[in-house]
């Protein structure tokens, strides 16, 4: 199977190494998206909940460019800088994917790149 490097304008630039997502056949692998505005490269918001609103933007429009959507995730991982934000992240989380229930993991980190309180990676179907 061959790999195809997904790049989009509308997603923060990879500020490293990697790939902002991978399309293997009918899969697509999104590497963390940390609560940058991808127009300015700034982190945007000082609460878990307004960084996850972002976030959450990033992967929607990361997905989209890569020919998916939230209602294709198949997986996700939560990285939180503090457990005590997980009710008000999890909110938000399930906000933007309504009744779509993917399966997921949410674990608390020493600390995210450029200082985020959360990261959220996922592998949707194309």
């Amino acid at each position: 199977m061959t790999l195809e490097f997904v790049q989009t304008e509308n997603a923060p630039a990879a500020i490293g190494p990697y790939s902002q997502a991978v399309k293997v056949g009918n899969l697509l692998f999104c590497s963390g998206q940390i609560p940058l505005d991808p127009k300015t490269m700034e982190m945007v918001g000082d609460t878990a909940a307004i960084q996850c609103e972002q976030v959450m933007k990033n992967l929607t429009n990361l997905l989209a460019a890569s020919g998916s959507s939230l209602a294709q995730v198949a997986r996700t991982t939560i990285f939180l800088a503090s457990m005590d934000d997980f009710g008000s992240v999890n909110e938000v989380y399930g906000r933007h994917f309504g009744d779509h229930r993917p399966a997921r993991a949410c674990v608390a980190v020493k600390e995210l790149p450029k200082g985020s309180l959360v990261e959220i990676d996922c592998i949707a179907v194309v």
